[in-house]
């Protein structure tokens, strides 16, 4: 009888352990980035036109969306978005890096950086 109870309690040992190491790995992932599988959604090119919007508007320049070749996005209070995008001014055609935050629920959306990337 009190070998059944100890192997009992080894194994709901074991089992309790490993629930709490699973949570903790899981916890590591909050708030990393993922890519966005369909970066021709709608939405995706909605951020990135308000990102080369902003820039324009804070910079005075003149960028026009091209188009968004990659993104990822992470979970915060609301979403941020990671883009990288094409954007011509005038003849010149240069890649951007644009960090995008949305509250959907507030329609609220803030460029957090607009920078060219180099390469």
């Amino acid at each position: 009888m009190q070998q059944t109870s100890r192997s009992l309690i080894f194994l709901l040992s074991l089992v309790f352990l490993s629930l709490i190491f699973s949570d903790a790995r899981k916890a590591n992932l909050t708030g990393g980035w993922s890519p966005i599988q369909n970066i021709s959604d709608p939405h995706v090119t909605e951020i990135a036109e308000f990102a080369v919007g902003e820039y324009n508007n804070e910079s005075k320049a003149s960028l026009k969306l091209e188009k968004v070749v990659k993104g990822e996005t992470q979970v915060v209070s609301g979403m941020n978005y990671r883009l990288a995008l094409k954007a011509k001014d005038e003849a010149t055609e240069k890649t951007y890096e644009a960090v995008v935050w949305e509250k959907a629920w507030q329609n609220y959306k803030n460029l957090t950086s607009f920078n060219l990337v180099k390469g």
